[in-house]
Formats: C-alpha cells, structure tokens, sequence
C-alpha cells in the first residue's frame, strides 16, 4: 500500500515539473537505417521545412527553421530544393510519404491544410502523427548516408513559457 501511495505521488509531482510531458509522442524511424544518426531540432516552434530531392529519386537533406533560425542540413545539398515557410500559428501536424532503402518521398502536412511535396512516391508508405491534436512536431531523427536513409518525428506542446513570451500568442 504505501508502494503504491508514494508511486502515485511522485507521479503527481513530476507531471508538475514537465508541463506537457503527456502530450509527448514519438513516431518511430522508418527506412533501412542505414549510415550516421542525425537530429534535426531548435529551440521555438519550426516555421519552415526544406528539402532536397532528385528527380525520380529520393530525399537528399532535410532542413528545418526555429523561429528565424534554420538548422544544420542532414544529408546533402544535391538536387532541387523544395521550401515551405509557416504562418505565425501554422504548425506541422503529419508526415508521411514512401521509403525503400532511401527515403524516396515526404510530405510535410500543416494545420492549415497546406503541404510540402517532395521526391518520388515509390516504396512502402508511411504515415505519422502526434497522439494528441494539442502536439505539433518538435524535431527529427533518423539515419543518413548520402541521402535520408531513416526518418522518425518528435511530437510535442510548445511549452507556455515560450509561448509567453510573446513569440506565438
């Protein structure tokens, strides 16, 4: 009894510390894996995505943007870049698209409605998203060598102070 009394109330006070941490989720990598692991991630809400494909290819790099910053690229600069900017309460809530060995295509879906297209729809198809409508994606993980070999998404609540801030409210 008291195991169960004290399992309970460290629950309750670490739910306290992580504001959030219920709406957290995350769709497992996808893809052969195959090459060095990479996450793509920043502080704030992303507001744009770029890719990089090649016709009747696959995904070459990944870029994402944190407020007005964007990240490192994951794999590579090679072939045509595809870019979609977010409004100020647009946020990404799926990603799906098709996978082989490589990543061969993606499909970045906002709130809005609106999408980011890129590479070829061959392979087996994917889909993910947050558990929660209240999660949008925080950040990516997988595996690159050359190109996108593996992609997983991070899904998460911006938390309220950075929301505070003044930056999304």
């Amino acid at each position: 009894m008291f195991l169960l009394v004290f399992s309970v109330l460290l629950s309750t006070i670490f739910a306290d510390e992580l504001p959030g941490a219920q709406y957290y989720s995350y769709s497992k990598q996808i893809g052969a894996g195959s090459g060095g692991s990479y996450v793509i991630n920043g502080n704030g809400r992303i507001t744009g995505v770029r890719i990089w494909e090649a016709y009747n290819n696959y995904i070459f790099g990944l870029q994402l943007r944190y407020d007005y910053t964007w990240t490192n690229v994951m794999g590579t600069r090679r072939g045509q870049m595809q870019q979609i900017l977010l409004f100020d309460d647009e946020t990404i809530v799926q990603i799906s698209g098709k996978y082989a060995h490589f990543i061969q295509s993606l499909v970045f879906t906002t709130n809005l409605g609106r999408s980011l297209h890129a590479g070829q729809p061959r392979g087996h198809s994917f889909n993910m998203y947050a558990n929660t409508k209240k999660a949008e994606l925080r950040f990516i993980s997988g595996r690159a060598h050359g190109a996108i070999t593996s992609i997983g998404a991070h899904w998460a609540v911006v938390s309220e102070t950075y929301l505070k801030k003044g930056k999304y409210v």
